[in-house]
């Protein structure tokens, strides 16, 4: 791992998440592009642990649901929390208005086939990361419970 990238993850990140903590996940950073992306915070259930795991992601609005990507920045293998959410698919999403217990699941072909190209048009490097991925990158939905 480079210098910038030891930086980002060991003091960008934490700041990132204190940020959006005290703020209500109105009040984190932010890149030229991210235009029309929430961010919210999710709370999985640990697979291995059982324990609260939280993430942050961006998210759009579909309907009622959240769409999330499941990009890990590009890596090979799934993020975490993705794994979390289909050993236990309840979770927490905390978003700018409030905090929605939901059920996670990933899109059928159909609905990433409709959801991919805005997706992208709203954040060009989830296309960089799907073909860095070597792996389709699963778009997530989160259904609100209540």
């Amino acid at each position: 791992m480079n210098r910038e990238r030891a930086l980002l993850r060991h003091v960008g990140w934490p700041l990132h998440r204190l940020l959006l903590r005290v703020s209500g996940n109105r009040v984190g950073l932010r890149r030229a592009g991210d235009a029309g992306l929430g961010m919210l915070t999710l709370t999985t259930v640990g697979r291995r642990t059982r324990e609260p795991r939280s993430v942050q992601l961006y998210f759009v609005e579909h309907g009622s649901d959240l769409v999330v990507v499941a990009s890990n920045a590009g890596d090979a293998n799934d993020p975490a929390w993705w794994l979390n959410l289909q050993a236990t698919p309840q979770a927490e999403a905390r978003t700018p208005a409030g905090a929605l217990r939901v059920r996670g699941r990933e899109a059928t072909a159909d609905e990433r086939q409709r959801l991919w190209p805005e997706l992208v048009r709203r954040y060009a490097r989830y296309d960089h990361y799907a073909g860095r991925a070597g792996r389709q990158v699963p778009v997530v939905i989160l259904e609100p419970l209540e």
